[in-house]
C-alpha cells in the first residue's frame, strides 16, 4: 500500500478548488483504496485531498501541527475539519501549542517522512512564510521523495 502525503496552498477560490479536486482525483484514481493519504486537513488543498482519499475508500491519517491548530483555521472550515479529523484512522499530534510556522514546518516534515510520495498543489512560487508549500516540497526533495506538482494551468494565487 502506497502512502501519499499532501502539501498545498490554502484559501483557494471555489473555482480553483473545484479544478484542484479534479486534478487530485485524476492523480489518485489509479491507486483506488490501495493507498493511505496523509494530510494536515487545512482549508484548501489539504482538505480537497483528504476528501478524495476518503471518497476512494482509502484510509486517511491526519497530522496536527499544534493543539491550537483548529482555532487558527478559518471558522468556516471548522465543520469540514472536524468531519475529516473524525474519519482519520490515525492522528499524529505534534507537541506544539501555537499554530505558527515552526509547528507547520514540523508537521510538513513528519508528513514527508511518513509518506512514500508527495502530492503538491503548488503554483511553483516561493513560500509566503516558513513552513509553506515550497518549503515542504524542498524537504521532500532533500529526502528524495517523489513529488508530483499539480496546479491548474493559467491560474494565479
Amino acid at each position: 500500500m502506497i502512502r501519499i502525503g499532501i502539501t498545498g496552498h490554502r484559501n483557494l477560490a471555489p473555482k480553483v478548488s473545484d479544478h484542484v479536486a479534479g486534478l487530485v482525483r485524476e492523480h489518485l484514481e489509479p491507486h483506488g483504496h490501495a493507498m493511505v493519504g496523509l494530510s494536515c486537513l487545512a482549508d484548501g488543498a489539504d482538505s480537497v485531498f483528504a476528501e478524495v482519499v476518503l471518497e476512494a475508500g482509502a484510509p486517511l491519517e491526519a497530522v496536527i501541527p499544534a493543539s491550537g491548530y483548529r482555532e487558527a483555521l478559518p471558522v468556516e472550515h471548522h465543520t469540514l475539519y472536524d468531519r475529516l479529523l473524525a474519519q482519520a484512522v490515525l492522528v499524529h499530534e505534534l507537541p506544539h501549542t501555537a499554530s505558527e510556522p515552526r509547528a507547520h514546518m514540523a508537521a510538513g516534515r513528519l508528513l514527508v517522512e511518513r509518506s512514500d510520495r508527495i502530492l503538491a498543489v503548488w503554483d511553483g512560487l516561493p513560500a509566503r512564510g516558513p513552513g509553506g508549500t515550497a518549503d515542504v516540497v524542498a524537504y521532500a526533495r532533500v529526502l528524495e521523495r517523489p513529488v508530483t506538482v499539480l496546479w491548474p494551468q493559467g491560474v494565479r494565487r
